[in-house]
């Protein structure tokens, strides 16, 4: 297939024409904040191309990030993102990648066999629901059947040509960009899905074809090829977990895929090469669950009802980010390593080719779910488009703007998660902060100067100090005033116990928490007639200096800051108004959303 080619020096003025990278300078350690998608994929990955996006290539996908106007891959408008991002990694499938839009344009290595010739009639016809449908249900079990669609010849060109589009769009400075891929382990429907990208170019990608499902369906398999290959070619890897939510448990286990009890070499792998996992995209959310955290009144967040498959979601220990902070806790007294020792980041999922995460520019999951009088129809098992959720970003917290210096922040984890917002949050722990400083000029400064990030660890208590941590949230300009901000924290009691409790530390107006501790709702200015709302309510910016009035300076524990909006007009309410339909013709979705944004955590360790 041949492939569109643009110069260096045309993609450099580009971006300068159109990207005004959304970054933050900070006043301390000369770090910036950028804002990017570790997850999307492109025509290169088979469901993406067989669920309607046949053209949004990766070339697609990194014009559309700096702020180009591009193509829709499904209704063939012209479309564009709110505001450039500042990174993107391109994540197709690493199973069958490029196979099908070669398999679409004829290649003799495809379709010189029966199956793959009727496959591209089918393509040529439109039935591309019927091709992906027949691919899942060979893949779950008859896998041989399909071994075609990975010819070596193929995947070895398809990997060439996307790290060789990630180099020419990478500008240090200005804009990064990414080669990488998905790992898509999926065992009886369960989500075991990785992301995995790297910070060198083609020069060390061509070195090496990403490992796959076809290599084996096992982490602890994926992470010792990370560690063998790194160690052959000189080269650095990030995984990133994705959609614990579907996992059944399986996400942070206590035994392991073999059921084996989680040991010190699995544990020590894991946190090597996983230093952060995507709590939020666009098949829900993974911080919390109203069966974990019954007393967490925004637990019940963006929930994603089913397996991969369509089958039943069943379990939810092990299936969550905080549940998995406080297991690795409980993990690290047992073995002396903390396996889930995690950032958390969001990002999209984006099957289109295009990162949108905002409500009002949702371009959908799937090609074919990008209009709303598609989105009540079926596009994979049990899922319709409705369901989706149209977030998140990740936020990184780097010295400058490259692959390098982004790839150290994800490793020291000073990264936080949104659900699409670009709220700027800052957060540092230390024995030192005083009331006041939440009120300074230079808060960065003070910050790195008296206790840690966001990712970082406290240790050594002072004899009778708690820790204190320095908060600090202000809105994304273009949308929703600020509800409260939080701190989350998990601790593990002297008898193993696992135990969790929410803190309201600063919020908007003049509310105060009442006999339970809890304050009132912000309130809700949404026209659910027009899909509008009004910024009356809530705070532009939040900072707190707050204590922890629970400490015990004998027991592992962790925190991360919860941000809040004000409720705002989801996607769903604004396809209704469209179709002119009342707001439960979008089958019982919310009409409105509180967005948010989750810090990475810090930890204390006795």
């Amino acid at each position: 297939m041949l492939h569109a080619r643009l110069g260096k020096t045309a993609v450099s003025a580009l971006l300068c024409f159109a990207a005004t990278p959304a970054t933050v300078l900070a006043q301390a350690n000369e770090t910036m904040l950028l804002w990017g998608d570790t997850h999307l994929h492109t025509s290169y990955s088979f469901d993406a191309f067989t669920l309607g996006n046949a053209t949004a290539d990766p070339e697609t996908a990194y014009r559309f990030a700096i702020g180009l106007p591009v193509i829709h891959p499904g209704h063939r408008a012209r479309v564009q993102i709110d505001r450039p991002l500042d990174f993107l990694v391109v994540t197709d499938h690493a199973e069958g990648l490029g196979a099908m839009a070669e398999l679409a344009a004829g290649n003799p290595l495809l379709v010189d066999n029966e199956r793959g010739e009727r496959w591209r009639r089918m393509l040529a016809a439109g039935e591309l629901n019927a091709v992906f449908t027949e691919i899942v249900a060979l893949g779950t079990d008859h896998p041989e059947e399909i071994a075609f669609l990975n010819d070596d010849k193929v995947f070895r060109s398809a990997w060439a040509y996307i790290a060789e589009t990630a180099d020419r769009y990478n500008d240090p400075g200005t804009f990064t960009a990414f080669a990488g891929w998905e790992w898509s382990s999926t065992p009886d429907g369960l989500n075991l899905h990785r992301i995995v990208f790297s910070p060198d170019g083609k020069d060390k990608a061509v070195q090496y074809l990403p490992f796959s499902l076809n290599d084996s369906e096992k982490p602890r398999d994926l992470w010792k090829w990370l560690a063998r290959t790194a160690d052959e070619i000189g080269t650095d890897f990030i995984a990133i977990g994705h959609n614990s939510n579907l996992s059944n448990g399986r996400f942070f286990p206590l035994v392991d895929e073999d059921g084996r009890a989680i040991d010190v070499e699995y544990a020590q792998l894991r946190s090597r090469w996983e230093p952060v996992e995507e709590v939020t995209q666009y098949k829900g959310d993974s911080e919390t669950h109203p069966l974990l955290s019954p007393s967490d009144e925004f637990a019940d967040f963006e929930r994603y009802k089913h397996l991969l498959d369509g089958g039943p979601l069943q379990h939810v220990e092990g299936s969550y980010a905080r549940s998995g902070l406080v297991r690795g806790m409980q993990l690290e007294a047992e073995i002396g390593v903390n396996p889930y020792k995690f950032g958390m980041i969001g990002a999209t999922d984006s099957h289109t080719g295009l990162a949108s995460a905002e409500e009002g520019n949702f371009l959908g999951k799937y090609a074919q779910d990008s209009i709303p009088e598609t989105k009540a129809k079926e596009t994979v098992p049990g899922s319709v488009g409705w369901d989706a959720s149209a977030m998140g970003f990740a936020a990184v917290w780097a010295t400058e703007n490259t692959r390098e210096a982004i790839v150290e922040a994800f490793r020291r984890r000073e990264v936080y998660a949104t659900t699409g917002p670009r709220i700027q949050l800052r957060f540092f722990g230390g024995w030192d902060f005083e009331a006041r400083d939440a009120n300074a000029r230079d808060l960065a400064s003070l910050g790195y100067e008296k206790g840690v990030p966001m990712g970082g660890d406290l240790t050594d208590a002072p004899n009778d100090k708690a820790p204190s941590f320095l908060v600090s949230a202000v809105k994304d300009p273009l949308d929703g005033n600020l509800d409260r901000a939080q701190v989350v924290k998990g601790w593990v009691a002297a008898d193993g116990s696992a135990h969790e409790r929410i803190y309201d530390v600063a919020w908007s107006g003049d509310r105060k928490p009442g006999g339970d501790g809890r304050l009132e709702p912000v309130g809700n200015t949404v026209a659910l007639e027009a899909g509008s709302y009004e910024n009356s309510i809530g705070a532009t910016e939040l900072t707190a200096v707050w204590t922890d009035p629970d400490f015990d300076p004998a027991l592992r524990a962790f925190y991360y800051v919860r941000v809040l909006q004000i409720p705002t007009p989801r996607h769903t309410l604004l396809d209704t108004i469209a179709l002119q339909q009342p707001p439960e013709a979008a089958g019982g979705h919310a009409s409105v959303i509180q967005e948010r944004a989750y810090s990475s955590p810090i930890w204390f360790t006795p």
